[in-house]
């Protein structure tokens, strides 16, 4: 397949996932947390799959692909994301994808719930006319990343986890004369005040929010 789907994840040990919601959840309400919004993720991809000819791809933290299939099952490819900042870790996954054939790649975390299958088709429909598509998140990072050519230096001096993400991102890309195409913002659940957005996507229809009021 020339289009790929790769998901950052991180496999959800109490007291390593979600660390900034144990204050308000514990370690174990973290994980759970964690555990939920990745498989509400992987659900979304399904439903892309079975619309549109998508290979995928789970590039996990933490654990073990063994720990990750006893987890998610044996359908998926699993991918341990190596060492290195979430730069090093990004440029590592495109790289594998780009050298394999893909020309369209995607590249999204489990932690904006309001992310559906529905925004996926946008990201890769939207690749065979823009060289760069972004997600930002209300945060000032990005949930989604889509390139059609492999571009090392989208991801060189970012100062990652924090407000000024996204805006870097976009300056090295028009430095570099790429196009750029945005989704909608959407938001992140990091912290203890995230969380209602994800109870009112976990309860939703289908898991989906009506984005479009």
């Amino acid at each position: 397949m020339t289009e790929r789907l790769m998901i950052f994840t991180r496999y959800p040990q109490p007291g390593a996932a979600k660390t900034r919601l144990i204050p308000a959840l514990g370690e174990v309400g973290a994980a759970a947390i964690s555990r939920q919004m990745t498989e509400h993720t992987l659900a979304q991809v399904l439903a892309l799959q079975q619309a549109y000819p998508v290979q995928a791809e789970i590039w996990f933290a933490g654990g073990t692909a063994n720990l990750m299939r006893q987890w998610l099952g044996e359908n998926w490819c699993y991918v341990a994301q190596g060492t290195g900042d979430l730069g090093d870790r990004l440029v590592r996954s495109c790289r594998s994808a780009f050298t394999s054939g893909c020309q369209r790649v995607v590249i999204i975390g489990t932690d904006c719930p309001e992310l559906n299958s529905s925004l996926l088709a946008q990201a890769f429909s939207n690749l065979y006319q823009n060289d760069l598509v972004l997600g930002p998140a209300q945060d000032g990072g990005y949930y989604l990343i889509g390139l059609r050519q492999f571009v090392p230096e989208l991801f060189a001096g970012v100062a990652w986890s924090t407000d000024a993400v996204l805006r870097q991102t976009q300056a090295i890309a028009t430095q570099l004369g790429l196009t750029i195409l945005l989704l909608p913002v959407l938001c992140d659940v990091d912290m203890p005040n995230d969380l209602a957005l994800w109870e009112r996507v976990s309860t939703a229809p289908n898991g989906q929010l009506d984005l479009t009021n």
